[in-house]
C-alpha cells in the first residue's frame, strides 16, 4: 500500500488466535486489521520481517505473558508511510522485546511503532538483511553493554559460536579489537563474518577450559559469551580469567552445580540477558550503538537465502523451519 493522507491503514496480518500445543500445531491465519498510529508513532509499510525462535516458543505458550489473539514478530525493516514531521519516506529497521509477544508485531504488511524505536537502514543493506539483524545483534550487544564492551587486548570466548547470536558476538568483539575464541560442539569451521582471525575449539574432541588456558598462557578469558547455557556452564566457569565476566542468554536444564568459592575467589561477574524485557525504544537504543559498525562494514548482516523467504500466507512453513532448528535466517515478506 502506498502512503496515504490518513494515519490509519488496513493491514494484512498473520494472526495466532490461540495457543498451540506444539510447534507442529501452530495454525496462523492471515486477517485484515485496521492499524492507527498515535501522535508519536510511525506507520510503517513492512518490507521484510524475520522469524525468531522466540516467535515460535511464544506461539506454544512457553511465554506466559504472551497475548492471544495477536500478530507475532519482533524484527522488521520497512518504509515509513505516516508519522511525525520529517519521518515519512525514511527506510528503517528495528526489533523489540514486546512486539509480537505482549502486543501486535511485525508479521504483517504494516506496523505501528514508536518513533524512537527505529534505526535508519544502511543503503548497502537489503530489506531482507536489515530485517534479519534484530534479535541476534541486540542480544549480543546488550550482553556486552551489561558485561562491559570488550576492549583491544581482551579475550572473548563465544560458546555456540555458529549460532546467530554467537556470530553477532564475534562480529562485535572483533570490531572492538578483542581476540575471539569460538567453541563448536562438533568439528566445523566458524561460518560467520569476523574482523580478525578466530580460533575454534571442537568441544567434542577437546577439553574446552584446558585449551582456553593453553591459548591464553594460563590467564583465561576476560568474557565468556555463553549462548547455550548449562551444557557449557562448567567449561565457561573454568575458562574465566580473574575478574572475568560470563554472559548467559539461554538454558536447557535450569539447574547447574555452582562453586561459590571459585566464583568469589575469581571475582567473577555473571550477567543474565533477556531481550524480551526490552521495550521497542530500549531495543532501538541498542541498535543505534551498532549503527556505526554496519555503516563502516565492520558489522555485516546475515546472508539471506532465497529459499528462506516466505510470503505471509506461508507463515506456518516459516515457523516450522525455525522450529526445526534451521540455521538460516528465516524471513517473511509481505
Amino acid at each position: 500500500m502506498s502512503a496515504t493522507d490518513t494515519n490509519t491503514v488496513e493491514a494484512r496480518c498473520v494472526r495466532l488466535n490461540a495457543k498451540a500445543e506444539n510447534a507442529a500445531a501452530i495454525t496462523p491465519v492471515v486477517e485484515r486489521h485496521a492499524l492507527t498510529r498515535g501522535p508519536n508513532d510511525l506507520l510503517i509499510e513492512v518490507k521484510a520481517a524475520a522469524v525468531n525462535p522466540s516467535d515460535v516458543k511464544a506461539a506454544t505458550g512457553l511465554m506466559p505473558y504472551a497475548l492471544f489473539p495477536r500478530t507475532p514478530g519482533r524484527d522488521y525493516a520497512g518504509l515509513v508511510i505516516d508519522g511525525p514531521a520529517g519521518t515519512v519516506g525514511n527506510e528503517v529497521f528495528g526489533s523489540s522485546g514486546d512486539l509480537g509477544i505482549r502486543r501486535d508485531g511485525t508479521h504483517a504488511s504494516h506496523l505501528v511503532v514508536e518513533a524512537d524505536a527505529v534505526v535508519e537502514k544502511p543503503k548497502t543493506v537489503s530489506w531482507e538483511e536489515a530485517a534479519g539483524i534484530g534479535v541476534p545483534f541486540v542480544t549480543a550487544m546488550e550482553g556486552f553493554r551489561r558485561a562491559g564492551v570488550p576492549k583491544s587486548g581482551e579475550t572473548v570466548l563465544v560458546l555456540g559460536v555458529n549460532g546467530k547470536v554467537g556470530q553477532a558476538a564475534v562480529q562485535i568483539a572483533t570490531w572492538q579489537g578483542a581476540r575471539v575464541i569460538g567453541v563448536v560442539r562438533k568439528a566445523e569451521a566458524y561460518e560467520g563474518h569476523a574482523n580478525a582471525p578466530i580460533e575454534v575449539i571442537d568441544a567434542s574432541a577437546t577439553d574446552v577450559a584446558l585449551r582456553v588456558r593453553e591459548l591464553t598462557a594460563g590467564k583465561g578469558t576476560d568474557i565468556v559469551f555463553n549462548t547455550v547455557g548449562d551444557p557449557y556452564f562448567q567449561a565457561a566457569h573454568k575458562s574465566l580469567a580473574l575478574r572475568g565476566r560470563q554472559i548467559l542468554i539461554a538454558a536447557i536444564d535450569r539447574i547447574v552445580q555452582f562453586n561459590i568459592l571459585e566464583f568469589y575467589r575469581g571475582q567473577h561477574t555473571y550477567v543474565g540477558i533477556d531481550t524480551l524485557g526490552l521495550s521497542s525504544a530500549a531495543t532501538g537504543a541498542v541498535l543505534r550503538d551498532l549503527g556505526p559498525g554496519f555503516a563502516t562494514g565492520h558489522l555485516k548482516p546475515f546472508p539471506i537465502k532465497a529459499n528462506a523467504i516466505y510470503p505471509l500466507e506461508c507463515a506456518k512453513d516459516a515457523y516450522a523451519a525455525v522450529a526445526g532448528s534451521s540455521r538460516d535466517r528465516v524471513i517473511l515478506k509481505p
